[in-house]
């Protein structure tokens, strides 16, 4: 896979002693062209570790810690600045709309582990609701300024409590421990923000709550090139295929603007690859950029693991090869002015449409062959996918569609399958 953000020849790797000689700004640049985990090391050994992680966009940080693995990137996540952990948050917190307190308890945990200072740090940054709704849904609140219960009465009903005016009753008993460590903290670092939050976790956990921390979210995501979910399922608008006319006119807006997630890339040796090639612009990139993170969003819990957001990066890499193929064969030089003419989210919404009579086919076909049968599960998935079997390997699983001639073998298949 050739990443068209690093497109400059190889860099000399440096040792450790070398890159801790760099200034700032000069270690950031290197880190960008080194593998996931030479990135981490040099990021740990670095005497001046933090300002070191910090030069990492918060998208990158993510993804370099989902490409070594959470396991082994315990204490890179020590070094996480406040900026960063909310992107973690913001990235493995929802599943679409709705908002995981499951997940916000596995990251907290991670990130209580560098002590008071750090949630302390944290604390300054995180939204105001989404502590609320998280809280709302880890305990129960009694008692308050002004409760006329003497202590006996509301000590008996309550778990806990921490100041001897709110009583707490935990709701999940795997999470109390973490939840209890964090509100003991809370209640040392910022008395006057815990005693709102006890005040709002009283309340019933309302539609609201999770609405506006979702806008939040939302916006601060906007700002760092990821669409809304509803724009990005919009990439995935049938078009028909014997209809598609070039618009052209194409004109970038500033969305995307922000970085990449995933080093966006186009599989090498493809027609799309060349064509990228030849094309190169920064705005191309950008628009590429987009639509990948556009991509992301729309699948929903591909933030999990990096193994689905390279599945998604191989996907809108061969919606766009099949859409080039299609309507400039053979000619690179067509193709490319087709991709600085023509919108990218166009080109991948016939690439998919293409894709997708397969699947309306495949509905159409029954059998009790096993390879077929594999076949069809793949097509009939909510976006089809090519069966490895088909592959000179004869892997017995999925990939993505990389081109026409998958698309034409694959319909040759449902031809003669069908009755």
């Amino acid at each position: 896979m050739a990443s068209v953000e690093n497109r400059q020849v190889a860099v000399a790797r440096l040792s450790q002693g070398d890159f801790q000689a760099l200034p700032l700004d000069r270690k950031g640049k290197y880190l960008k062209t080194a593998p996931a985990r030479e990135k981490m090391e040099l990021i740990i050994a670095d005497p001046n570790a933090k300002r070191v992680a910090a030069t990492l966009e918060p998208q990158e940080f993510f993804w370099l810690v989902k490409e070594v693995g959470e396991a082994d990137a315990v204490e890179l996540l020590q070094l996480a600045s406040a900026d960063q952990c909310v992107f973690i948050l913001d990235m493995e917190s929802w599943e679409g709309w709705t908002f995981s307190e499951e997940q916000v308890h596995h990251w907290l945990e991670k990130f209580m582990e560098g002590g008071e200072p750090r949630v302390h740090e944290l604390l300054q940054h995180l939204d105001f609701d989404l502590l609320q709704l998280f809280l709302s849904r880890e305990i129960e609140v009694g008692g308050g300024v002004g409760d006329q219960s003497n202590d006996q009465e509301r000590l008996a009903e309550y778990d806990h409590t921490f100041d001897g005016v709110f009583m707490i009753n935990f709701k999940n008993p795997k999470h109390s421990q973490l939840v209890g460590t964090f509100l003991s903290m809370l209640i040392k670092l910022d008395n006057s923000l815990y005693t709102a939050l006890m005040e709002g976790a009283k309340g019933e956990v309302d539609l609201e709550l999770e609405e506006q921390c979702q806008r939040f979210r939302t916006g601060r995501l906007q700002d760092l090139g990821f669409p809304p979910l509803d724009e990005a399922l919009s990439i995935y608008a049938r078009v028909n295929p014997e209809q598609f006319q070039l618009e052209g006119g194409k004109e970038l807006s500033p969305a995307g603007e922000g970085g990449e997630l995933v080093p966006v890339s186009a599989d090498e040796g493809t027609f799309f690859s060349r064509a990228l090639a030849l094309a190169s612009t920064p705005t191309l990139y950008q628009e590429l950029n987009y639509l990948v993170n556009s991509a992301l969003v729309a699948e929903g819990n591909a933030f999990h693991e990096p193994e689905t957001m390279l599945a998604i990066l191989h996907r809108v890499s061969g919606y766009l090869n099949i859409a080039l193929e299609r309507l400039a064969p053979a000619d690179e030089q067509q193709a490319a002015r087709i991709l600085v003419s023509e919108e990218l989210k166009r080109l991948f919404r016939l690439g998919y449409s293409i894709v997708l009579q397969l699947k309306f086919q495949a509905r159409e076909v029954e059998t009790t062959d096993y390879a077929s049968g594999k076949l069809l599960s793949g097509l009939k998935a909510k976006r089809p996918r090519f069966y490895r079997g088909l592959d000179p390997d004869g892997v017995d699983g999925y990939r993505e569609f990389r081109d026409l001639a998958d698309v034409e073998r694959v319909a040759g298949l449902l031809a003669q399958l069908k009755p």
